[in-house]
């Protein structure tokens, strides 16, 4: 089925664009973004800096997502938006790049160059959700988005594991800091690539501004009907538990483990390959059994995660730990995915998205600001790090309490949502979003 007024011809050139922009995105994520805190690391900014680059600007770009609504209205266009942010998140990589080639970047300079990057990144969210929809049919959105999610991985894993290991070389070599030169320019490459594949795309027609806009009615009826405000109470202490010690794993590798940066990204690219396995098993399992179930199992293998990088340094285990990993969070992140979506009238789940998505960005941001504060007034020796990590699983256990009462849901089909990587991390918790026109609801008797 094609929608009406485009011609077959036109819609597979709008799909090619898509996937293109989804490949070329991906490359920039794993080749980019991946690598900002090894790269506060490199810089000389110690672990707290490495720590808070890496969590804070999500929180500085879930606040400017928020002008989304207006700047649309202004111009007009949910294209030209995406567009202009895309290329304006391409930019940020230029301080990056000139300050790895200078040595000379200020702590200041690279917070604010990776807000910015954030920020344009998420503004772009609302908007873009809103512009797919309008351009591919309902009946070939789950083959389609499945198709560009597996082109979109394949080309993210590539370019973590390209990246990881031209980094190796160039600090074998002593010119490390050339080499984020180097990763960082092909990240600005790659965004810019997306960009032109993001401006052949079409616009077919006009959508109401308002249905980018984040509705206090409908997230105040989205918490009360369901059991949804006890699974975000649940969702957000998690989180917040979660990255207590979650950005302090990069430091932890490329320090006290003395892993090299093909290592780190092996570990970090493990993670995420567990999780891309895992999905489709987990799908089925949640539609068989309920969510509920899915996200237990999921929750109850992340919450000892951080003690268990404690046993052991060698590298078999790290990998093994992280393949497991990996298969947890893929299961907490589904379960809570299709959980908090299910019933949300499609016009609402914009404004639902963008909320959550600051809310989890604060829930990030207080994390890191805790363990920012347990490294910072701890002894200042080797037991920092098995504190801190105590102290983040203990945390998750306590959170699980919340956690009882949460509204089962059974989906309608096994499928596993599409979804976009905005991020990686090595704690093993992808920074994943939805594609909200892969959630559409396809029985029309429900509201």
């Amino acid at each position: 089925m094609v929608s009406a007024g485009m011609s077959p011809p036109s819609l597979r050139a709008d799909l090619r664009a898509m996937t293109g922009d989804g490949f070329a995105f991906s490359l920039m994520v794993g080749s980019g973004e991946s690598y900002v805190a090894a790269f506060a690391l490199a810089l000389g900014f110690g672990d707290v800096g490495a720590a808070l680059v890496a969590t804070a600007p999500m929180l500085a770009g879930s606040v400017l997502q928020l002008v989304t609504p207006a700047a649309v209205a202004w111009l007009g266009s949910h294209k030209r938006w995406v567009v202009l942010c895309a290329a304006l998140q391409a930019a940020t990589f230029l301080p990056l790049v000139a300050g790895a080639l200078s040595g000379d970047l200020t702590p200041a300079l690279l917070f604010v160059a990776v807000s910015l990057y954030w920020g344009c990144g998420m503004a772009t969210s609302p908007a873009w959700n809103t512009w797919v929809g309008t351009i591919v049919p309902a009946s070939l959105r789950a083959s389609y988005f499945a198709r560009r999610g597996a082109w979109s991985q394949f080309a993210l894993l590539l370019a973590l594991g390209l990246a990881g290991e031209a980094l190796r070389r160039f600090s074998e070599a002593g010119v490390a800091l050339e080499g984020y030169a180097a990763i960082f320019l092909f990240a600005l490459v790659a965004r810019l690539v997306s960009v032109g594949f993001l401006a052949r795309q079409s616009e077919p027609r006009p959508v109401p501004i308002g249905e980018t806009r984040i509705a206090p009615r409908a997230l105040r009826e989205h918490a009360r009907v369901g059991g949804h405000g006890r699974l975000l109470a649940y969702l957000l202490a998690f989180q917040l538990s979660v990255w207590t010690a979650a950005p302090f794993f990069t430091p932890y590798m490329l320090g006290p483990l003395g892993l090299d940066y093909r290592e780190f990204a092996l570990l970090t690219g493990a993670a995420f390959f567990a999780r891309i396995v895992a999905l489709p098993l987990l799908g089925r399992l949640a539609s068989e059994r309920g969510t509920r179930r899915v996200l237990w199992v999921g929750s109850l293998g992340i919450v000892p995660l951080p003690v268990l990088w404690l046993v052991s340094d060698s590298f078999p285990w790290l990998l093994a730990l992280q393949l497991g990993s990996g298969f947890a969070w893929g299961a907490f992140e589904l379960a809570a995915l299709l959980s908090f979506f299910e019933h949300i009238p499609e016009n609402a789940r914009t404004s639902i998205l963008s909320a959550y998505n600051l809310a989890n960005a604060a829930a990030i941001a207080g994390g890191s600001v805790v363990g920012v504060l347990i490294f910072e007034f701890a002894p200042v020796d080797a037991s920092v790090y098995p504190l801190l990590f105590c102290v983040s699983a203990a945390a998750r256990l306590l959170s699980l309490g919340l956690l009882r009462g949460v509204t089962d849901v059974h989906p309608r089909t096994s499928a596993t949502p599409p979804l976009r990587t905005l991020g990686l991390r090595p704690s093993g918790g992808a920074l994943q979003r939805p594609i909200l026109a892969g959630l559409e609801d396809d029985d029309p008797g429900r509201a």
